[in-house]
């Protein structure tokens, strides 16, 4: 997953290079993503992985339509230094990320 554009990231723990957030301490974290495939007729998969492995996945397959969208969100216990990002398990993305979300917060601390 590469992203072209961070619009917050406080505190610096979403590498933009790797596309990996890292957990800078223990708690509850809210993760959301809202992913576009825009004039694609193959069904796509994107997984939120939480240290290399899948939690949550959506899916868009609708092969008659120009524009379908995947979205998924999650609350995840996370451990300090645990890892999170996006993967794109099935399909491809046509005009990459640049219609697509990926959103996170620590809701309370542990």
């Amino acid at each position: 997953t590469e992203w072209d554009k961070v619009l917050v990231n406080i505190g610096n723990h979403f590498d933009l290079a790797s596309s990996i957030f890292v957990a800078p301490r223990k708690g509850i974290y809210s993760f959301s993503f809202h992913v576009v495939k825009v004039y694609n007729r193959q069904t796509i998969q994107v997984s939120l992985m939480q240290n290399g492995y899948p939690v949550i996945s959506a899916f868009a397959g609708d092969q008659d339509v120009t524009r379908e969208a995947a979205s998924n969100g999650v609350l995840l216990l996370m451990e300090r230094e645990d890892k999170v990002h996006l993967k794109l398990e099935r399909g491809n993305l046509m005009g990459g990320w640049k219609y697509s979300t990926f959103s996170g917060f620590l809701v309370f601390p542990l």
